[in-house]
């Protein structure tokens, strides 16, 4: 054991005294990170002037007039909403969307006749379980990506909260019916009183973004809590981390393949050390190397950017099993390369790949199903489930999912590594 660690010692060592490494490890992911934090508009300048995504231009026609209609006009034209869209209502339709293809606005937003009466009908004791509401429209600017992608977060975050009452407002009035405890005659009176309690919550406050870049979260049916912010920092930062952690796991193979090829490696087996002990010290001090790296990135983006990771043991957690997955890869991409320039090659396009499947670049959300579940194989995707878990508040107990994926996901890795170097007679030649 005192020779495995050792080695790891030493490895640990060497790779923070290297100036290239360092600037991997750590530089890069710190300036990756401050760079979306600029895009995004999480930082501010001096001025207080966001320096990110900010006064988005939209355009709204609404033909609804209605109680739900007019919601989402306030909704986008809010005082939360004030600094990230630049909401207009317009009449000409056409007019608007020749603004959306000559690049004049964002996006365009058409609220159709009927929209209110759709969702909550004045007939309200009249139930129709398989009615569909009427749809609104966002006619998006494939020029502006970002901005159109926030412009319908906002609009989907509203129909998710409009879909959700009136589905609860039909079910409860159908089972209300359908048990007796009122008859059809009442039902009309349940039905008109619960349409104005639904409108009267359309006229509160529905705005789902207070600021850029951040998202409020608001606990319904538990006014006691207090509303959890998400920082969308809590995000990016983790998914810089991570990325490249990737290449930091792969730093103990290129070692461990250079020192064969200088035979140090086997200078080293003709010492009373045996090559598992060798291979067992390389790995670990490759883990405690990407645990120091994780802890700097975290330690550093608090301080810089001001971003509360959540709670502590849970991000410790996520810390050491995601390195351990993390290591995992790094120990079989090690085990099928023969040379360390093999192991630099993989390692850079597996980052790469794992970068994009795994969410460091793209919310998982906005993937196709099967490269969700293809993401399963990184480490990526199961840190960041546990990072934005975090993030909105959830502590150690929320994070068995994560946790339990990267430690097997690490498992299974380290097994196929040995099965592969057990198989390998080149190691000592």
């Amino acid at each position: 054991m005192k020779k495995i660690l050792l080695i790891a010692a030493k490895d640990l060592r060497l790779a923070f005294r290297d100036r290239a490494a360092i600037i991997l490890m750590l530089a890069a992911p710190f300036l990756l990170t401050l760079g979306m934090a600029l895009v995004t508009g999480r930082l501010a300048s001096p001025g207080g002037q966001s320096s990110g995504l900010s006064n988005i231009p939209v355009l709204i026609i609404n033909r609804d007039g209605e109680s739900l209609g007019n919601a989402l006009v306030e909704t986008l034209q809010s005082a939360e909403l004030d600094e990230l869209l630049d909401a207009q209502v317009v009449e000409d339709e056409e007019a608007a969307r020749r603004a959306v293809d000559e690049d004049q606005v964002a996006g365009l937003v058409i609220i159709p006749p009927g929209f209110t009466q759709s969702v909550i009908p004045e007939q309200a004791a009249i139930i129709d379980m398989a009615a569909e509401p009427v749809k609104l429209q966002f006619y998006a600017n494939p020029a502006r990506p970002n901005s159109s992608a926030i412009i319908e977060t906002i609009l989907r975050e509203f129909i998710s909260r409009v879909e959700e009452g009136r589905v609860m407002g039909m079910v409860s009035v159908f089972q209300m019916l359908t048990s007796g405890v009122v008859s059809p005659a009442e039902a009309q009176a349940y039905g008109d009183e619960m349409r104005q309690l639904f409108q009267s919550a359309q006229e509160e406050d529905l705005s789902v973004f207070e600021e850029a870049g951040t998202l409020n979260l608001k606990v319904i049916g538990a006014p006691e809590q207090e509303s959890v912010r998400f920082d969308v920092m809590a995000y990016m930062a983790p998914g810089m981390a991570l990325l490249f952690l990737m290449f930091t796991v792969t730093y103990g193979g290129r070692s461990f393949l250079a020192e064969r090829r200088q035979r140090t490696l086997q200078r080293m087996l003709t010492s009373p050390t045996a090559l598992p002990q060798v291979l067992a010290g390389k790995m670990l001090g490759t883990y405690l190397t990407g645990v120091m790296q994780l802890l700097i990135l975290i330690g550093g983006s608090s301080l810089l950017f001001n971003l509360r990771w959540g709670d502590f043991w849970g991000v410790l957690a996520l810390i050491l099993l995601a390195t351990f997955a993390a290591t995992g890869w790094g120990l079989l991409i090690t085990a099928f390369a023969r040379t360390p320039g093999q192991v630099s090659t993989y390692g850079s396009a597996i980052m790469l790949v794992f970068g994009i499947m795994g969410g460091s670049f793209i919310d998982l959300s906005m993937l196709p199903d099967f490269v969700r579940l293809v993401s399963r194989i990184t480490p990526n995707a199961w840190a960041l489930d546990g990072f934005t878990i975090l993030g909105l508040g959830g502590g150690l107990s929320d994070l068995t999912r994560p946790l339990l994926g990267l430690f097997a996901l690490g498992c299974v890795l380290f097994i196929l590594a040995v099965l592969r170097f057990s198989r390998r007679r080149d190691l000592v030649q």
